[in-house]
């Protein structure tokens, strides 16, 4: 199959790489990370004035009603510059509400998730409980759970619409290693709770706009870790010659660019499957999940040794990737998982 990108699709992948490259700089991000995670001028600049808050949220909803391949441009950006935004939570509220909320619910969120006004996360339990309305139960694990507005919580086969800011909902935020996408356990004692209206529906958005999301965003940081350390390889020189023309360091350069290759095929055809509701989608997702999160990670560990001493330095913004990197590995589901998934999803029951 020939893939390529519509001109609609590639303008998009210009404005929002020149809009992320301009202004989730380093500084900003490193101020981000001790005031909650969030740089909330960028993410009030990216819902208002580039309005791609919405991208795979349909028309009638007040999004952009694109798909999830201008997502994935979206998130791919972000990514190459380590952006502190909730965009993971964003994206998996929004298209799960958009696909399985009641016209109540989306009408009081969806306006003020895409515009700016109200941040949203998600989250899973397996031991909650609910009666009488109320909702009890542990959530660990909530991206960015401490600025969250709204909450998306997952039990047993069923989806719940809370207000963080409800009596019986207590937000514990951790110090995490990736100080841009913090973590928080939410704990529920009887908390008003709403269903969505359609689980089902909810419950495959919420998962394919994350997973896309965390794929395309390792790419993003894959590729900038690649172009950066390929930028220091011309720079710097040792023994009189740059150490990029070291045939040892050209190969650890070539191996990157090869995985990425295979990440961008991974993601935009997860990204299309979903799109054009393929019977591969699920294996496709599981696929980029699994490959990027691991490639991001090989990319960015040997960004950081193939810098050398600076590499290692606070000052540089090396260790910013690493930690992303790691971080993306285990949400979601780490790699074992989602290659069980797709074991199982190939092998059906000899797997």
């Amino acid at each position: 199959m020939h893939f390529s990108f519509t001109d609609e699709q590639a303008m998009i992948a210009d404005t929002v790489r020149a809009f992320f490259a301009e202004n989730a700089t380093s500084e900003r991000t490193r101020r981000a990370m001790v005031e909650g995670g969030i740089d909330r001028d960028l993410w009030g600049s990216f819902c208002t004035e580039l309005g791609l808050s919405g991208v795979a949220i349909p028309e009638s909803l007040g999004g952009a009603g694109l798909g999830m391949v201008e997502l994935a441009l979206v998130a791919e950006a972000a990514g190459a510059q380590v952006a502190a935004l909730p965009l993971l939570g964003h994206a998996r509220v929004s298209q799960a509400l958009a696909a399985g909320g009641t016209p109540e619910q989306q009408e009081r969120w969806l306006g003020a998730l895409l515009s700016g006004e109200a941040l949203a996360s998600a989250g899973w339990s397996h031991d909650a409980s609910f009666a009488d309305g109320r909702l009890s139960g542990t959530f660990n694990f909530v991206p960015h759970g401490a600025s969250a507005d709204v909450l998306l919580l997952v039990t047993e086969g069923r989806c719940w619409l809370v207000d963080a800011k409800a009596a019986g909902v207590t937000i514990k935020a951790h110090t995490t290693m990736d100080q841009t996408r913090p973590l928080a356990t939410v704990t529920l004692d009887r908390a008003a709770a709403e269903p969505l209206v359609d689980d089902g529906a909810a419950f495959d958005a919420l998962h394919a706009a994350g997973w896309i999301c965390l794929a395309a965003e390792a790419l993003g940081g894959a590729q900038a870790a690649l172009d950066r350390t390929v930028a220091y390889a011309q720079e710097r020189v040792q023994f009189g010659r740059q150490i990029g023309s070291f045939q040892a360091y050209k190969h650890r350069l070539a191996d990157m660019m090869v995985a990425i290759e295979q990440a961008r095929s991974a993601v935009y055809w997860a990204a299309c499957a979903v799109d054009e509701q393929s019977g591969e989608a699920a294996l496709a997702l599981h696929a980029a999940k699994s490959f990027c999160a691991d490639t991001f990670f090989m990319c960015a560990a040997n960004m950081i040794q193939l810098h050398g001493g600076i590499g290692f330095t606070w000052e540089h913004d090396a260790h910013l990737f690493f930690k992303r990197a790691r971080s993306i590995q285990t949400l979601l589901g780490d790699g074992n998982w989602h290659r069980e998934r797709i074991a199982a999803n190939v092998l059906g029951e000899a797997a």
